[in-house]
C-alpha cells in the first residue's frame, strides 16, 4: 500500500504503531507536549489517514478506539522510495556518493551497508 505521509501524520502513525487500539483523548494527550495539538487538530489528523487508508476504527465501545491499518515498514519503504525519486531521481549510487563526500557515513554504517549488499549478492 502506497500512502504519504506528512510530518504530522507520520507523529501521529508511531503513537499508533506503539500502542493501538487509542482514543481520540488517548492520542491527543500522548501528542500533546510534543505537538501542542488539541482534540480536534487529532481528529482531523485522523479523518484524513482514515481517508487514506493508513487508519480505521472499532466503534463498538463508548469512543471510538484507532489502530493502524498501514504497517509501519510500507510506510517507511514508500517514504524512502518518494524519497530517493524527489532528490536523487531514484538513483541510490547519488545519495550514497553524496554521504560519502559528506563524510556522514561512520564505520558502523559502511559495516552494516556492506552486510545488506552482501546479503543481495548472495540472494541472486
Amino acid at each position: 500500500m502506497k500512502v504519504n505521509l506528512s510530518d504530522g501524520e507520520w507523529k501521529l502513525m508511531n503513537k499508533l504503531w506503539q500502542g493501538a487500539p487509542l482514543t481520540i483523548t488517548q492520542l491527543t494527550a500522548a501528542l500533546h507536549s510534543e505537538t501542542g495539538w488539541g482534540k480536534h487538530t487529532v481528529i482531523t489528523m485522523l479523518s484524513r489517514l482514515e481517508a487514506k487508508g493508513a487508519v480505521a476504527h472499532d466503534g463498538g465501545h463508548p469512543a471510538k478506539r484507532y489502530s493502524a491499518v498501514l504497517k509501519k515498514e510500507d510506510a517507511a519503504q514508500s517514504e524512502t522510495r518518494s524519497f530517493l525519486d524527489k532528490v536523487y531521481g531514484g538513483r541510490l549510487g547519488l545519495m550514497m556518493s553524496a554521504m560519502v563526500d559528506s563524510r556522514a557515513l561512520t564505520q558502523e554504517d559502511i559495516d552494516e551497508l556492506t552486510a545488506i549488499l552482501e546479503s543481495a549478492k548472495e540472494g541472486d
